[in-house]
């Protein structure tokens, strides 16, 4: 049978329950947000929030996305940025998708995100840290992946350290480690040295945000080297672009290190009413049906497998 163009052609005001109906499996999000707070790692945490409220604001849109065919959701919020394992599994409950937390630090917006061990640990003294989170859990939740953030290239020691530390504890966890790189290609390709280095698989390495680094040439380098290319941030504004990534990695043979994701929601401590919640149904809605449908199973199930392991949703 000849593939289609387009995954499925539907009208602006079909409801979401009909892009559900034609998606034959179902899906995994690899970088979301629940919640976040942005008020830096010397502020007492957790912050002021009330836990209920930010539970009501966001199962909904969780529910919508479940109804989309969604299964498996990755909160990608770090420690000192707002994680809740105590929140999520609530939340997992109520909307009956398996939703994973993290273990890690985001040393990304100069540092102002890191506690204070961080500048006066080594790597391994850090990453022992977040073997013993993976092993004993975090409230009763064992995160099911790294995630850490850096600054542009060239990359500081504190930034190096800490991509270090990601990379030891992959080593003795196996856990995948995702990693926000302001910096673009420059700053993934630091990494992924880094990653060599220590003599970690370069498959457990996920280069977030890759999107804005506009030269597909570092897309292709990362790529080919064995590790993942994750266009995320997916929006309105930017499904031409992030189309157009993903059939480029597709025309040189690459499409099966890429992942995608919106990067959305959220709700923002500190801000009147939580700020504004970005909800996380485009990607169906909008994103998808702009590919055939085996691009969309490897992009939303083949590809987050392979990544982080699981099992593909029933």
């Amino acid at each position: 049978m000849r593939r289609r163009d387009f995954l499925w052609t539907l009208p602006a005001a079909a409801p979401v329950t009909t892009v559900a109906a034609r998606l034959p499996f179902r899906t995994i999000l690899v970088h979301e947000h629940v919640m976040v707070d942005f008020r830096g790692a010397d502020q007492p945490h957790p912050g002021p929030y009330d836990p209920d409220v930010v539970f009501n604001i966001a199962k909904p849109k969780l529910d919508e996305i479940y109804k989309l065919g969604c299964r498996r959701f990755q909160d990608a919020t770090p420690n000192f940025i707002g994680r809740n394992p105590k929140l999520l599994r609530r939340l997992a409950d109520a909307t009956g998708l398996d939703i994973w937390t993290n273990t890690g630090l985001y040393a990304a917006r100069d540092h102002q995100f890191l506690p204070a061990y961080a500048r006066t640990e080594s790597a391994e003294e850090i990453a022992r840290r977040w073997i013993n989170e993976t092993r004993r859990g975090i409230d009763s939740e064992k995160p099911r992946f790294i995630k850490v953030g850096v600054n542009r290239a060239p990359l500081d020691d504190l930034d190096r350290k800490i991509v270090q530390a990601a990379a030891i504890c992959s080593k003795e966890t196996g856990l995948t480690f995702a990693s926000h790189t302001a910096g673009g290609g420059l700053a993934a390709v630091e990494q992924l040295d880094i990653v060599v280095a220590a003599k970690c698989d370069p498959g457990r390495f996920v280069w977030v945000h890759a999107h804005n680094e506009k030269d597909h040439s570092f897309h292709e380098k990362i790529a080919r080297a064995g590790a993942w290319v994750e266009f995320d941030g997916i929006g309105p504004k930017s499904l031409d672009w992030h189309v157009a990534c993903v059939r480029h990695m597709a025309s040189r043979g690459l499409l099966s290190r890429v992942l995608v994701s919106q990067d959305a929601g959220y709700y923002r401590v500190g801000e009147p009413g939580g700020g504004n919640f970005r909800p996380y149904a485009l990607i169906y809605t909008e994103f998808l049906p702009k590919l055939d449908i085996e691009t969309a199973r490897i992009l939303m199930v083949a590809n987050p497998v392979h990544a982080y392991g699981g099992s593909a949703p029933a």
